[in-house]
């Protein structure tokens, strides 16, 4: 059902968005009967993919045919090769959690007018929540305006992220970022579902969001409900033109302006120096997960993240420094000793 209150681009994209929806929710009746391929290693694409995919672009060409396509599945093999107009889709964020049966995927669809997103949609079928969102407009969830979070200090945040999940992944430089970044907020979370992390963002239910190897059409829409409700996002270094960088943060501003400090060295884009660091950073932790791994006694988490606090610490933080253990005397007692009636009751020396 079309909204009066809405962009005409928009209420295509939300009809579009509604029917692939409709496919993916009775596909999901019976998963266990969904034809599954492997795109490459933990990559997975499904006929629901495909499914949802080609109702999506038959919706838009059928009221713009004139616009351009970039969907995950087909390219840019439908639509105008030289529109200034570029439906940008992700029929089925969240492959993987879907045919587990782990209800967190979503469909993600964007229109970028020449190179700008300026229409968004995501809507996550399990839950029937539709974000949308129109360039000057604002960010709505389910008709409601939605806000990022209003809180200013990291350590009271919980955090999204995706982790790495390609071969050539480099899961090492995750480690250490992951060292960086846990002890300094209140919890790190990794759904599996881009597209609807960033809406997460956007609607405040999480304070920020950040990870590494996604693509345009994982970032598109969710880029512009972040900005339209009143975030930042950008790459790690905190540069706003990221969406085929293949790196994104998102958040509140004030806590995208504690974390890009955190971040910046492991981007792609950092200096000769922050990579310098970066690289002895990685160094210091695998080596504290590897030389202790047979001794159970030493705490790894505390050798990996603290060491550097003083350092990094955002917002003028005093960084967190652990308790030194506290020497006990240890006194024997004498099981043997006669005790006076005046006695009882004092302490054994």
């Amino acid at each position: 059902m079309s909204s009066p209150n809405l962009h005409p681009m928009l209420n295509v994209a939300v009809k579009a968005a509604r029917a692939a929806g409709a496919i993916i929710n009775r596909a999901a009746l019976d998963v266990e009967s969904v034809r599954v391929s492997q795109k490459h290693v933990n990559d997975f694409v499904t006929e629901v993919d495909h499914a949802s995919e080609k109702v999506i672009i038959e919706t838009l060409l059928g009221a713009y045919p004139g616009h351009g396509i970039l969907a995950e599945e087909s390219g840019t093999e439908h639509g105008a090769k030289d529109s200034d107009y570029v439906w940008i889709i992700d029929p089925l964020d969240g492959t993987t959690n879907f045919i587990h049966g782990f209800p967190v995927y979503c469909v993600s669809i964007a229109l970028s007018v020449r190179g700008k997103i300026e229409q968004a949609v995501i809507y996550d079928p399990s839950r029937n929540d539709l974000f949308t969102a129109t360039k000057g407009r604002g960010a709505y969830m389910n008709d409601r305006r939605i806000r990022v979070s209003k809180r200013t200090k990291l350590s009271e945040c919980l955090v999204s992220t995706g982790f790495p999940f390609r071969s050539g992944d480099n899961f090492k430089q995750y480690l250490a970022i992951m060292a960086d970044m846990m002890p300094r907020m209140a919890g790190l979370r990794r759904p599996g579902a881009a597209a609807l992390d960033l809406a997460y963002v956007a609607a405040g239910f999480t304070d920020a969001f950040f990870e590494t190897g996604l693509n345009p059409w994982d970032v598109a829409a969710g880029s512009l409900l972040v900005t339209e409700a009143g975030g930042l996002i950008g790459n790690f270094t905190g540069e706003p033109e990221f969406l085929e960088q293949r790196e994104c943060l998102a958040g509140a501003p004030r806590i995208y302006g504690q974390i890009v400090p955190l971040l910046a060295k492991y981007s792609k884009f950092a200096n000769v120096d922050d990579k310098l660091r970066a690289s002895d950073r990685v160094r210091a932790v695998s080596a504290s997960t590897k030389s202790n791994a047979d001794d159970a006694s030493v705490d790894l988490y505390a050798r990996s993240t603290v060491a550097d606090f003083a350092d990094e610490a955002a917002e003028g933080e005093a960084p967190a420094v652990a308790p030194k253990p506290v020497q006990r005397k240890l006194t024997r007692i004498r099981r043997d000793a006669p005790t006076s009636p005046s006695e009882g009751d004092a302490p054994a020396k």
